[in-house]
């Protein structure tokens, strides 16, 4: 890790003195870290599955990435243009959208990597290309980081805007360690315990961390050593849930009592297993979490770039097509690259079947940014 000297050492302290004093901290004989508030629900991770292998991901699987490239669309003219509803959302891949409120602009969770790996040549592979480079995205006035996984903390995404902006990060308490280690100044970054808020310039936007069920951790020996959250993008006229990562839990009803209702909710539907049922949602999971959190129009997200289970790559997809219709949930599904004004969401269509049938129309492969020759890799 690079030495950073003895502000980096000051900082450090501080950052450990706050987390000891989380209510969500224990220690350990490792050394503490820490923990979700409840146990696992009745019902959401199946004891009898085996928690698949490295073999199974190497080997296992059916269909789990699409015969060509997803449909896509090159969002930057309609970004010239402000939203009418303020408030529009862009997925662009996996976890990260870029979401304007009412003149303001937050990316969550950037990632325009090769890879959600610590490793440059092995771990899992993007088979969707971002539908823009980086150095074309419009200059946000936040960074949202829900937690330290590969797939959501993507150094070379995140030190190219740090290098080129002045975009200031919001992220869970603990996170900053890494930012630091990665030669950015703690003056550019915010770490948040749940309920904690941070207000941008001009106090018109306020991003406040909020209960997720998850875990965290880059290696061997850092799980759980930082925070992982859930974050609500909030203005005085609109309201944004992110999930990041997160299994179901009840906490999504504090959530909606302290801090909905909500004009979009953003949940993670991809990357489940049956012996994974307490860390993610999966689709049936995310309809449940929906319901919990008050409803309002449903962007699905982390599903449609990497491979991180060993499910059909668009079984999350055709289940919410098959099931919100029944529970009356407005799906929000377009494609990526397409802005969307969630109260003007028209009826989803499957458009993503197209790639497996021979594939459309598709923007033009975005090549991973070059990570900077300067620093090692990789830096945890």
């Amino acid at each position: 890790m690079k030495t950073l000297g003895r502000r980096a050492d000051r900082s450090g302290a501080l950052r450990l003195e706050r987390m000891r004093a989380s209510p969500l901290w224990h220690e350990g004989e490792r050394g503490g870290g820490f923990r979700n508030i409840h146990p696992v629900l009745p019902g959401l991770r199946d004891p009898a599955a085996a928690r698949p292998s490295l073999s199974d991901f190497l080997c296992g699987g059916d269909r789990r990435a699409p015969a060509h490239p997803l449909p896509s669309l090159n969002p930057l003219s309609t970004w010239q243009q402000p939203a009418d509803t303020g408030l529009r959302a862009t997925w662009l891949g996996h976890s990260t959208v870029l979401v304007e409120i009412d003149g303001y602009k937050v990316l969550t969770d950037p990632v325009w990597g090769p890879r959600a790996s610590p490793l440059r040549f092995a771990g899992p592979k993007r088979f969707q290309p971002m539908p823009i480079r980086l150095k074309q995205l419009p200059l946000p006035d936040v960074v949202v980081i829900s937690h330290d996984h590969y797939d959501h903390l993507d150094y070379p995404t995140v030190v190219a805007l740090a290098r080129h902006t002045q975009v200031p990060i919001v992220t869970s308490l603990g996170v900053g360690a890494h930012l630091e280690a990665w030669g950015i100044p703690q003056s550019r970054f915010v770490e948040l315990d749940w309920w904690e808020s941070y207000t941008a310039p001009g106090g018109e936007l306020q991003i406040t961390a909020a209960p997720s069920q998850h875990f965290s951790g880059r290696g061997l020996k850092d799980r759980n050593a930082t925070l992982w959250s859930s974050m609500v993008i909030r203005t005085a006229r609109h309201r944004v849930f992110f999930s990041g990562d997160t299994g179901l839990t009840t906490e999504y009803e504090r959530i909606r009592e302290r801090l909905g209702p909500f004009d979009l909710i953003m949940l993670e539907v991809g990357a489940f297993h049956p012996s994974w049922g307490d860390i993610h949602l999966g689709p049936d999971n995310a309809l449940k979490a929906w319901q919990l959190l008050g409803g309002g129009p449903f962007l699905p997200i982390h599903w449609g770039t990497f491979a991180l289970a060993l499910h059909p790559w668009d079984e999350p997809a055709e289940t919410l097509l098959a099931r919100a219709p029944g529970l009356q949930v407005p799906l929000v599904m377009p494609r990526l690259g397409e802005p969307v004004e969630p109260s003007r969401a028209e009826t989803v269509s499957p458009w993503w079947r197209a790639a497996d049938a021979g594939g459309t129309a598709h923007a033009s492969p975005t090549p991973a940014i070059k990570l900077p020759r300067e620093l090692p890799w990789p830096m945890d």
